[in-house]
């Protein structure tokens, strides 16, 4: 075959390139690139050639396939986001960058995801979706493949530590932000995805930090990823000046007023402090049941408080309720119960992931402890701690803020407001 005739059938290679995976594209660049030099040295290039084509046939057709697959998106109108989803569009198509900014609640989270399936991404390539914790990762996974009418593994996949999720026909990959980062040394362009969602990025961990300076430097790169930042209404400014001035989008929550009560706890060593948490927590419910017996989400600070107060709870055997612990080391099934009403009052008992990683949905009443486990690195003995810390006025806000999204609430503390004010 003659070497013009070559050059032609390496530019048709070429060509392709836009129409084929993501993740298959830097491997044919060099296979073009390894034909082109054989070209130079006068080699024979026809079988190299011959098997080139028919790769990139394959990878292309894989492209239609999953774009024929995609799921048809619908978008819960009682969410504030499905109001912008328009606008959410005309921005992700527009710029490379973009913030989304709203308050938890607003339905970020779960229609993010679905409104890039709409532009057509998940089909050249994987939409990443990072969560802060490895249980919002799951349960974010199980509710939006639920929402899809599919099953988690299938076109929605997670992947975090010790559990891998993903599947040859996953378009939509939830995933841990450490999960993203450790792929970084082996992918450094993260050239599986054509999108990725950052989100919760106002809690500005170490992993948020690194991810959000990696993905600037990624950008002009990878001239074809789009990159949704998400944030609560704290500084999204910074975000947008970060990325060379992206749009900000705004989505309000829909808040309805909530009732602040303050009943301090009196317990002074730790073993009291317990008995008179359980005892105030049961007596937080009996003073809302005397209003009506609507869902509870309860604030504590880790799984041995959320144990021993769910058996505190049912041991008083209250009539046509179920207390549902929200713990990562549960199963999967027992953690989307609580996505489901059902005909009896829930009590949700959760730590500080219910206040920004998850909406717990038909709550009406908070209980808040007051308290969460807060990673601290101490520089004496050069490891990272969880000790148990009062949360800040911000994060009270927020707990108190999960039971004004279906109803006027009551958010019962149990600290003073002294206590709240000096924080």
């Amino acid at each position: 075959m003659t070497s013009s005739s070559d050059q032609q059938r390496i530019q048709q290679c070429f060509q392709q390139l836009d129409q084929c995976m993501l993740v298959d594209r830097h491997g044919f660049f060099k296979r073009i690139q390894k034909a082109r030099h054989r070209i130079k040295q006068k080699q024979p290039v026809d079988t190299l050639l011959q098997q080139l084509s028919d790769d990139l046939k394959q990878s292309i057709a894989r492209v239609a396939l999953r774009k024929n697959n995609l799921p048809q998106p619908n978008y819960p109108d009682e969410l504030p986001v499905s109001g912008k989803k328009d606008d959410i569009l005309q921005a992700i198509e527009a710029h490379q960058v973009v913030i989304i900014c709203g308050e938890t609640g607003s339905g970020k989270t779960t229609q993010l995801p679905k409104i890039c399936l709409e532009r057509g991404s998940g089909s050249r390539g994987l939409i990443g979706h990072t969560q802060p914790r490895r249980l919002a990762a799951r349960a974010v996974a199980s509710r939006i493949a639920e929402e899809l009418k599919t099953e988690v593994g299938q076109f929605v996949g997670y992947k975090v530590r010790f559990n891998d999720q993903v599947s040859d026909s996953t378009g939509i990959k939830l995933m841990t932000d450490g999960i993203l980062l450790a792929e970084i040394h082996h992918d450094p362009y993260l050239s599986q995805y054509d999108t990725l969602i950052i989100d919760e990025a106002h809690e500005r961990s170490l992993n948020i930090d690194f991810l959000l300076g990696y993905l600037k430097r990624l950008l002009p790169k990878r001239k074809d990823l789009k990159i949704i930042i998400t944030s609560a209404t704290i500084d999204p400014e910074r975000f947008s000046t970060h990325f060379d001035d992206a749009p900000i989008i705004m989505v309000s929550g829909r808040t309805y007023p909530v009732e602040v009560h303050y009943r301090p706890l009196h317990g002074n060593d730790e073993d009291e402090r317990q008995k008179d948490l359980q005892q105030g927590i049961s007596d937080a419910v009996d003073e809302l049941s005397r209003i009506d017996r609507s869902d509870i989400l309860v604030f504590l600070s880790g799984e041995w408080d959320i144990r021993e107060t769910a058996e505190f709870l049912r041991k008083r055997h209250l009539p046509n309720t179920e207390v549902l612990p929200l713990l990562a080391r549960l199963s999967a099934a027992e953690q989307n119960k609580i996505f489901h009403t059902s005909n009896k009052r829930r009590i949700v008992l959760s730590t500080n992931v219910a206040e920004t990683s998850l909406t717990v949905p038909g709550i009406k009443y908070v209980i808040d402890s007051g308290v969460a486990r807060i990673s601290r690195y101490s520089w004496h003995s050069k490891i990272q701690r969880l000790p148990v810390e009062p949360v800040s006025q911000a994060s009270a806000n927020q707990r108190k803020g999960r039971c004004g999204r279906v109803s006027s609430g009551v958010c019962i503390r149990l600290y003073s407001e002294e206590d709240f004010n000096s924080r």
